[in-house]
């Protein structure tokens, strides 16, 4: 199937549109904070577009812990029929040139269901790497998940020219 895909703002007049996304893609109910948070965080929050049709959403916020300026994908998902059309590429694709354009961030990071097999593999080929497997959310039926992480910037301390290997 061949589209147009779009990002559009997230305001007032379509939050409930986000809403209803989130409840079909997500098995997670998220509270009216969520919401009001997503309101504030301009560029990292989207609504997706397929041929005009609301297929999927981003919603990011800035984390500054552990002494570092963070990238968390709250989430990022697109409807069933619109999977594997290249929407879910389009919404990390703007986030991420969000930070590569602003150039303070470390890392950006997200959990992801260990049994979304193939959400992990689309995260591995954009950069992602899983860092620690854990309880995320002890109200939906499989809690556990993956804590996928790419790096932006070199921790302190380390050269990234400098590669050690074992021959």
């Amino acid at each position: 199937m061949k589209g147009r895909i779009e990002l559009g703002d997230v305001t007032p007049h379509n939050i409930q549109q986000l809403k209803r996304l989130n409840q079909v893609i997500f098995p997670v109910s998220y509270n009216d904070k969520f919401y009001t948070d997503v309101l504030e965080v301009g560029e990292l929050a989207k609504l997706a577009y397929f041929n005009d049709i609301a297929a999927g959403a981003v919603c990011c916020r800035v984390d500054r812990s552990q002494n570092q300026k963070r990238l968390y994908i709250m989430t990022l998902g697109c409807l069933a029929p619109y999977g594997r059309l290249g929407v879910a590429t389009k919404m990390l694709n703007h986030v991420l040139n969000i930070c590569e354009k602003g150039g303070t961030f470390d890392n950006n990071y997200l959990h992801v269901q260990i049994s979304g097999e193939s959400e992990v593999d689309f995260y591995r080929k954009l950069g992602f790497e899983i860092i620690e497997t854990k309880n995320y959310c002890k109200t939906i039926e499989l809690a556990d998940a993956h804590v996928l992480q790419e790096n932006l910037k070199v921790p302190s301390g380390q050269n990234a020219d400098v590669q050690q290997t074992d021959n």
